[in-house]
């Protein structure tokens, strides 16, 4: 299998310097990213990647099996670092990615050497002692209007995940995005994604980590971050001062300023 073409694997940047990966959200692609690129590209090596199912991935190795949960997608990030011969890379996931980092940190920690979580839940629902800023109820009838009607829910959800009313130019590039997605696909990572608890796995992360919130996110409130922080040893906290989910598209200087201060830190 060609996982360079099987994920549209992207290579930019400094070919001789440090290696940071970038990983997109759900219903996203690497496009999403194209506001930190120019941050990073002096200094770093840059990989971009598409999930199977996104961007310009190969439809055709999707697997609802592999899929359903996010270990499969942990698997592609894995597949992706040993096809480049990656070695002490820094992941940034955004939003599920970053949940999908901490299991492929643990699953390859040699290739993987740090984490920069962007606007992260390790779960949507509330439980006790935990706001995830959702009920069951909510994210059942989530799913349910995703499923029977996908344009739809993107229509009317992108908007509320950009936040930023003010510039719906950036809720109409994400409603674009998710439109661009395979439905079918998209349902099996939005179940993936809503229903998935990874609360426990944050503990055994044993790598520099950087959490990116935000000031007011409707998916990720800010509880979310402080959890993730205090769950996640030595872990760096930073409060972007950004509306929305999707900071990189929304507040990308202060985002940029922020990972790039920390691999600053790392070298």
């Amino acid at each position: 299998m060609d996982v360079e073409r099987r994920n549209n694997v992207t290579v930019t940047g400094n070919p001789s310097g440090p290696t940071v990966v970038l990983a997109h959200g759900f219903g996203c692609d690497q496009n999403m990213w194209r506001l930190t690129v120019p941050a990073l590209a002096d200094d770093y090596r840059v990989v971009l990647f598409d999930y199977v199912g996104a961007g310009r991935s190969d439809l055709s190795a999707f697997s609802e099996d592999r899929y359903a949960s996010l270990e499969g997608y942990a698997q592609d990030v894995v597949e992706v670092c040993e096809a480049l011969d990656l070695r002490d890379a820094v992941f940034v996931g955004h939003s599920v990615s970053a949940m999908i980092g901490v299991l492929a940190v643990g699953r390859a920690p040699e290739r993987l050497g740090a984490l920069v979580m962007v606007a992260p839940s390790p779960r949507y629902i509330d439980d006790d002692g935990y706001r995830g800023g959702f009920t069951a109820e909510d994210i059942a009838e989530l799913l349910a209007s995703l499923e029977s009607n996908y344009l739809g829910w993107s229509a009317a959800m992108a908007p509320v995940i950009m936040g930023n009313a003010d510039r719906p130019e950036l809720g109409e590039e994400l409603k674009n995005s998710f439109c661009a997605t395979d439905p079918d696909m998209a349902r099996v990572f939005a179940r993936t994604t809503f229903l998935s608890d990874s609360r426990d796995d944050l503990k055994a992360v044993a790598v520099p980590t950087l959490i990116l919130d935000c000031t007011q996110d409707v998916i990720a409130p800010r509880e979310v971050g402080a959890f993730v922080h205090q769950a996640i040893p030595g872990s760096t906290l930073v409060t972007l001062d950004a509306t929305g989910h999707c900071p990189h598209l929304s507040a990308p200087e202060a985002t940029n300023e922020a990972i790039t201060d920390f691999l600053a830190r790392l070298a």
